[in-house]
């Protein structure tokens, strides 16, 4: 690990403004590591948080609503520091639309790649241009970078940096709920066709193996809005959106994290379920989709599009000491590992 440069002074000059979009725990967790590691750099680090805004109806006004929370949020960042930052990041493309100012942009997966026909009409010729503009490209995956068009990520302006995955805590002295989801944008999510798996398998598991299916990530409210009625049904329990560390005591006592993402843009969710020792259930699915490799490489009959028979494979038949292998795999994704990248390479490209 590159060794970290002495810690700044508490006043002058502002080395790194993060500029938060958090419109997502996921990225909101994301934007509070990339923070961390630069702190541990030696690195003197704000971030500029977006204000949500209202709820609107379609996708190209949410956008342009969060993209001017984020001009928002940066341009009063800017005018209250004494002179400007080394180095502004954008966290997300949607972040960067309408920047104050250029700098460099950080995303799970471009509006180019998640944004297709009339959802991004604005969006994607705008993201082209500010990805063209960027001194730096910070995508969370090779598989989010390659979702750029080809002459954004020519050149040697791109660094991919992951989001650290860590175990949150040691496992549960006893795993007592059968599977949990993550539903938050429920129809992106696959809810529907994990619930129908849940239903196919759930009479048919092993004695011993507990008969609920955690869903966590959407409240009963919003779930009936996206039209799944699922509060009274037996052998499913909705928890809502929980503070992180409920939430990932909820993974350590799970036995299985399952999911079927119609498009996945990284797979946060997934790796954390994988770093808390769930077996990680799948449908395949396009995007950059960074879980799914290391699914495939711990058990390929896991990952499936038949969910009910990867359910089933994962409750009678799971491979031993697939939580240790999981581990192994994870190490990319560790917090070590990032840090040496951001202290050895990120400071250096962001002249911080």
């Amino acid at each position: 690990m590159a060794a970290a440069r002495p810690a700044a002074p508490a006043t002058g000059r502002l080395d790194v403004l993060i500029v938060s979009l958090g419109s997502t725990e996921g990225l909101r967790r994301a934007d509070e590591e990339l923070r961390d590691s630069l702190v541990r750099a030696g690195a003197r680090v704000e971030i500029a948080r977006a204000l949500p805004p209202a709820p609107k109806r379609t996708l190209m006004l949410t956008d342009l609503a969060w993209a001017r929370a984020a001009r928002v949020a940066a341009s009063r960042a800017l005018a209250e520091q004494p002179s400007p930052p080394r180095a502004i990041v954008y966290s997300s493309t949607t972040a960067a639309l309408l920047w104050p100012r250029p700098g460099a942009i950080r995303f799970d997966a471009p509006s180019a790649g998640n944004r297709p026909g009339r959802h991004g009409l604005w969006q994607r010729p705008l993201e082209r241009r500010r990805l063209e503009q960027a001194p730096l490209l910070l995508p969370w995956s090779e598989g989010g970078l390659n979702e750029t068009p080809v002459a954004v990520r020519a050149g040697d302006r791109a660094l991919v940096l992951p989001v650290p995955v860590e175990p949150s805590g040691p496992p549960a002295p006893q795993r007592d709920i059968a599977a949990i989801t993550y539903a938050a944008n429920p129809a992106k999510k696959g809810l529907d066709r994990v619930l129908a798996a849940w239903r196919g398998v759930r009479g048919e598991l092993p004695p011993g193996v507990p008969r609920e299916l955690v869903v966590a990530g959407a409240s009963v409210e919003e779930l009936a809005l996206a039209g799944f009625r699922v509060n009274a049904e037996s052998g499913v329990r909705i928890v809502g959106a929980l503070p992180s560390p409920e939430y990932r005591g909820l993974l350590r006592r799970a036995r299985v994290f399952v999911c079927a993402p119609r498009r996945e843009d990284y797979g946060i969710a997934q790796l954390e379920a994988l770093a808390d020792g769930c077996l990680l259930v799948t449908t395949p699915a396009p995007g950059p989709y960074a879980a799914l490799p290391v699914a495939r490489e711990l058990d390929g009959r896991l990952v499936n599009n038949n969910l009910k028979e990867a359910l089933r494979v994962a409750f009678t038949d799971p491979k031993e000491d697939y939580a240790r292998h999981a581990h192994g795999a994870l190490a990319p994704f560790s917090r070590d590992k990032v840090d040496s990248r951001v202290a050895g390479e990120l400071l250096l490209c962001l002249g911080a």
